[in-house]
């Protein structure tokens, strides 16, 4: 008998597949039965209302995919009315994904969403801080523990921390997370990057810049989820690139108890339970339980 529960950052999944933030929403539910899913990751929202970034938001990449949303939200209070009740009779634990451009901010929204039916809180650190001139939280050691010790006296939930992969040296990052108290480490968001039309000689994106996701990353997000397993006691989500179950394999065997789906949802959308049907075959065929 295969088993395929995983104990993940103050969790227990019955399995180690979950979705990205962002590229899941309840109109999956018409194409996967979502509550086969580990976890359910709800695309991220900011204490106030916001309309994200210009168009166009999103191009194709040779093994990737541009993007540069710009997190639009409308905000805590349409979650908890609109978005939290469509989720109230999934069996998969609830995660909601929060953006803030002060740890202030940050803190305040955690203690918003700490209500019944949310299970953890999942912190993308790896947007701009404003009181650091703009900066990412997650690309200075300092300021991620900072954000993450903020977080966590404001809730009661466990804290996972979403870093960014734009660093230098991520090990001092998911060091920072852990000593400010995060529960499990996300890793990573989206690498920077950018692509210019050859044809009207302009940016791809309307925001110029943005982030690169899918096969492409893959390499260099292991990497960096080998590194921190290394490097710290809590547990790490692995995301970047996985589109089937050898890549999510890789990341386990790298040193991640888990893992999210995100761009390969884009191009087949059973991508995430693809994933969980054929991980007991392969844990089979390899001798393990």
């Amino acid at each position: 008998m295969v088993d395929l529960s995983v104990r993940c950052g103050g969790l227990t999944l019955a399995n180690p597949v979950m979705p990205g933030s962002g590229t899941f929403n309840e109109s999956m539910a018409r194409v996967i039965d979502i509550d086969r899913l580990g976890a359910l990751v709800t695309k991220t929202i900011t204490p106030e209302p916001r309309h994200g970034n210009p168009q166009p938001r999103v191009a194709e990449v040779t093994g990737a995919m541009l993007c540069s949303i710009g997190i639009p939200s409308k905000g805590p209070d349409h979650y908890l009315a609109e978005i939290l009740p469509l989720y109230a009779g999934s069996r998969a634990p609830l995660i909601a994904s929060i953006s803030a451009s002060t740890a202030g901010r940050f803190a305040a929204l955690a203690s918003r969403l700490t209500v019944a039916g949310v299970s953890a809180i999942e912190a993308n650190i790896s947007c701009p801080n404003l009181e650091e001139d703009g900066r990412a939280f997650a690309m200075v050691a300092r300021d991620t523990e900072n954000v993450v010790a903020r977080i966590r006296a404001a809730t009661s939930l466990p804290v996972w921390a979403k870093l960014t992969p734009n660093v230098g040296d991520i090990t001092v990052i998911a060091r920072a997370a852990q000593a400010g108290g995060a529960d499990a480490l996300v890793v990573a968001n989206a690498l920077l990057g950018m692509a210019i039309d050859v044809q009207t000689f302009r940016p791809k994106l309307g925001n110029v810049m943005g982030g690169v996701t899918g096969p492409a990353v893959k390499p260099v997000i292991l990497r960096m989820v080998y590194q921190c397993a290394r490097a710290v006691k809590v547990p790490i989500v692995g995301c970047g690139g996985i589109a089937n179950v050898e890549d999510a394999v890789e990341y386990m065997l790298a040193g991640a108890t888990a893992v999210q789906v995100g761009t390969a949802s884009f191009v087949q959308p059973t991508a995430m339970i693809d994933i969980i049907d054929a991980l007991p075959a392969f844990l089979q065929r390899n001798g393990l339980t």
